[in-house]
């Protein structure tokens, strides 16, 4: 035992000394006349260019009762654009052997990608393509959103762990912008037309929206002479993004269940609002978060999974938005053994709250948190995208460069208040249990008033 913990201490230490050194490298910071924000971060060791570019908008901003629109356009900035069809714009990546692709958020349209820094000229090219002038084509619209709809449904069919947290978010937060699911809904999906694809692109691509972050092999002022002449003259977004306000958690107890007859197992999410990207404690947060069930080697897998048999999985969840989030456990097991499995959840949630995390987990916490910090921050594309991240949600360079410090000098007093301020209480715990609702209703009445809807309803709330 003895070796073991002297073997421990050479080896976090080092981790910790070593993270507590990550910083970020300087950038340039340039804000063009037309409100375009670019970062440009030089590094030569490899001649490669990573980049993110990013829209604000995102899911927050779906028109009402359109859900999944900017996923749905994010999708087809890689179909088309320019003088290019769907398979010309592939057909023009894959030739030089770069990265090109769009994804929405709940808060972004992002655009990443990474290019042999010889190659810069065509990645700008594209880029402007996509964002500028994307075909949007009618046939491309009608497939998409045919394949998104296809997908939750299969989905839904088959094993919901990919939408538990779909379920549990779009209940927890109801009507507020972090309801809705990025990827829409059934519904929600059936009724968006192209016509609502272009109008949203209309509105809310411009240029008072964009970052784009590029890291790699260039010079800086040549770069960002290339990206004013293929965005100089963009004009700003005509539509008003939403404001996002911090939502309310839930005061009481409620239990959406969801029924799926014939289910095998039952699946849930339990929790409530939590916080957001700008949260003091971070560090503190992340700890518990990590040994409660943010790792393999956790509190929640540990009793769960390794001594219950319950699970073959379990988490503990933290959504962080500009203005808020959500704080969840998540988990799955037999039908037969639901109430068994979600007491003992709760049993180790109450722990949590009343002693916080084991005073000898926590250096584990802080080695396993800070191994994996500094390799995130080593590739352009990676540099590219904290950059760009950052910018978006108007953070500071001592997010990071701070991060390191901060983990390794958090004790288990600060944890333990941390957990308290953020982890929710007994009584006021949101449930999303999907399930066979004939065998389980009576039982998870228990946890609160239940509101029950079937697992074909084409929406993720009631």
């Amino acid at each position: 035992m003895k070796l073991a913990r002297l073997l421990l201490l050479v080896l976090v230490f080092p981790a910790l000394a070593l993270a507590q050194g990550v910083t970020l490298p300087e950038v340039e910071r340039v804000v063009m006349d037309n409100g375009t924000v670019l970062i440009l971060h030089e590094k030569d060791d490899v001649p490669l260019i990573g980049l993110e570019a990013s829209i604000r908008g995102g899911a927050v901003s779906d028109p009402e009762g359109l859900g999944g629109t900017a996923n749905l356009l994010a999708g087809l900035l890689e179909k088309g654009a320019g003088e290019r069809d769907a398979a010309g714009f592939a057909e023009a990546i894959d030739a030089v052997g770069g990265e090109l692709g769009a994804a929405a958020e709940t808060e972004f349209i992002t655009v990443t990608g990474e290019f042999l820094a010889r190659d810069v000229d065509l990645m700008i090219e594209l880029l402007a393509d996509m964002l500028r002038r994307p075909t949007l084509d009618d046939d491309e619209i009608r497939k998409l959103r045919e394949r998104s709809i296809a997908e939750l449904q299969a989905a839904k069919d088959g094993d919901v762990r990919a939408l538990i947290s779909t379920y549990g978010n779009a209940y927890l937060f109801d009507e507020h912008p972090y309801g809705n699911p990025v990827s829409g809904n059934e519904e929600s999906l059936a009724r968006i037309t192209a016509a609502d694809v272009r109008d949203y692109y209309d509105q809310y691509f411009g240029s008072d929206r964009l970052v784009i972050s590029v890291a790699g092999d260039f010079e800086a002022d040549t770069m960002a002479r290339k990206l004013a002449e293929a965005f100089g003259d963009w004009a700003a977004a005509t539509g008003a993004l939403p404001e996002v306000s911090a939502p309310e958690p839930v005061a009481e107890r409620r239990v959406l269940l969801v029924d799926k007859p014939g289910a095998a197992q039952s699946y849930f999410w339990i929790g409530n609002v939590g916080v957001g990207v700008h949260f003091d404690s971070r560090a503190e947060l992340d700890i518990a978060n990590t040994l409660f069930g943010g790792r393999f080697t956790s509190i929640l897998v540990d009793e769960l999974r390794t001594k219950a048999g319950l699970t073959y999985g379990a988490s503990s969840s933290l959504r962080r938005g500009s203005a808020g989030g959500s704080v969840a456990m998540i988990s799955y097991t037999k039908t037969e053994t639901t109430i068994e499995a979600i007491d003992l959840a709760l049993s180790l949630l109450a722990r949590l709250r009343a002693e916080g995390v084991p005073d000898d987990m926590i250096l584990s916490g802080k080695n396993y948190i800070l191994g994996q910090f500094a390799p995130d921050l080593e590739t352009a594309e990676q540099l590219a995208g904290q950059f760009a991240m950052l910018e978006g949600y108007g953070l500071d360079e001592s997010y990071i460069n701070d991060y390191g410090a901060s983990i390794a000098n958090a004790d288990g007093e600060a944890i333990r208040e941390v957990i308290k301020q953020v982890y929710p209480a007994e009584d006021s715990l949101v449930f999303v249990i999907i399930g066979d609702a004939e065998k389980i209703r009576e039982q998870v009445s228990k946890y609160g008033p239940i509101t029950e809807m079937p697992i074909t309803d084409p929406r993720f709330k009631p």
